[in-house]
């Protein structure tokens, strides 16, 4: 629990509520509403959606964020996407960038018909592969008017090439003809087959990026298994659904987020740091790259010592003013 590991996080100066709406899929999206205790009732509040680590759930980092940003005086919405957590989706754990990001959109949807919220003012902050979900989203949604990730994962990018563009154009086509085949047997009835996602157990011979993720997801630290899953299947997508992110180009036209803010913040020894950089090299005017020393991709989620709280206030605050 170093660094002030915190992921589970709670605040008596914040009231939570749990939330669902639809999404335009008409797909039940389940949500957690964090309200300060100190709202002034006579003005209408600034928002910000806040959503969770690819695999994850809002329990696991989004609740944290959402709830520091409440104490900020943000009203936030920590989300579940569609077909994990709590939220609706058949089968379960699969992947749909497309959907991903109409969740964040109707989020927006929710909390811009809320009586306490001004709806010119809301923000979005991904973390992880909602990084990428959310920049996806708020590229044909300008009603997010401040766009912020944290330890953002470009999941296109790192199903096609891998970390450093490690992945060779056949172990690509290798993954992807796996998965065709794999329709067949479930198709006609067999198991479902899962891929990715974090270890179940360590031995002499787990990569460190794996010994990362699974510090926070299969310990104390950060160990959530909503009742639709199993802890077996936590962090795990579909197999045949997960190549559906080899089409997933999120950074295309990003620059046409401009002028809307945008926050990229990443750990200076993040083994996903690549992937905000590039998003910033790409991005429009106002953009801003915060470098965090000593932080990886995983400390981010709930390392609150490391975390840029003051930092993620002042730019929502500026800019959703």
């Amino acid at each position: 629990m170093s660094n002030g590991a915190d992921n589970f996080y709670t605040s008596d100066k914040v009231t939570v509520q749990k939330v669902n709406f639809k999404n335009q899929y008409q797909m039940n999206v389940s949500g957690n509403l964090f309200i300060p205790k100190n709202l002034d009732g006579k003005t209408k509040s600034p928002a910000i959606v806040v959503g969770h680590p690819m695999g994850a759930v809002k329990e696991q980092s989004a609740n944290l964020y959402a709830t520091k940003m409440a104490e900020k005086g943000f009203v936030t919405l920590s989300l579940d996407l569609s077909f994990w957590g709590e939220s609706e989706g058949l089968p379960r754990n699969a992947v749909s960038p497309d959907i991903y990001a109409e969740d964040f959109s109707a989020a927006v949807d929710f909390l811009g018909t809320r009586p306490f919220i001004d709806k010119e003012r809301i923000g979005a902050l991904g973390i992880c592969g909602s990084g990428s979900f959310v920049i996806s989203a708020a590229k044909i949604d300008p009603r997010m008017k401040a766009i912020a990730t944290v330890s953002m994962y470009d999941m296109g990018a790192a199903n096609r090439n891998g970390l450093k563009h490690s992945q060779t154009l056949e172990q690509r086509q290798e993954t992807i003809a796996q998965a065709v085949q794999q329709r067949y047997v479930e198709f006609t009835g067999g198991e479902t087959l899962y891929t990715s996602g974090t270890v179940h157990q360590l031995d002499e011979n787990t990569h460190p990026i794996q010994r990362e993720f699974y510090d926070f997801y299969r310990t104390p630290r950060g160990e959530y298994t909503p009742t639709s899953s199993s802890k077996e299947l936590t962090t795990h997508p579909t197999l045949t659904s997960n190549i559906k992110f080899m089409n997933f180009y999120p950074f295309n036209d990003i620059e046409t987020i401009s002028p809307r803010p945008m926050l990229f913040i990443a750990g200076a020894d993040a083994h996903s740091r690549e992937f905000s950089e590039e998003a910033y090299k790409l991005a429009g005017q106002p953009k801003e790259l915060v470098i965090i020393p000593g932080a990886g991709h995983v400390d981010l989620y709930d390392r609150v010592d490391l975390i840029p709280f003051d930092k993620l206030t002042s730019f929502f605050q500026s800019n959703l003013k």
